[in-house]
């Protein structure tokens, strides 16, 4: 087993994102994404079959995919996709996502 001790990655990029690989392995991988206030992680998609969930964990912002599809997201919800569906995020408050993808790319 493994513990993640999210509280020990929150740091902020001040230029938009800051990145932190929580696990990787041959099943899944697990991201942590932190975006300050107005930061776009931006819409894109990966040409394979598999499933990725996207996290709030902290923050308001808005799930973005294809043809100006925008779902309102803050702490607690969690977005669920095929990894070929267009997905991204916009952050209006600093926002903390945690990533899941499935298998891994």
């Amino acid at each position: 087993m493994k513990k993640l001790e999210l509280s020990k990655t929150r740091e902020f990029n001040p230029l938009g994102m800051k990145t932190v690989l929580l696990h990787d392995s041959e099943h899944f991988k697990i991201l942590n994404f932190n975006l300050v206030a107005g930061a776009l992680f931006p819409i894109h998609s990966h040409d394979l079959d598999g499933q990725l969930s996207i996290l709030v964990i902290e923050g308001e912002g808005d799930f973005l995919g294809d043809n100006d599809v925008t779902i309102p997201a803050q702490t607690g919800d969690m977005l669920i996709s095929d990894i070929r569906v267009p997905h991204g995020v916009k952050a209006k408050t600093d926002m903390r996502i945690v990533v899941t993808i499935a298998p891994p790319i």
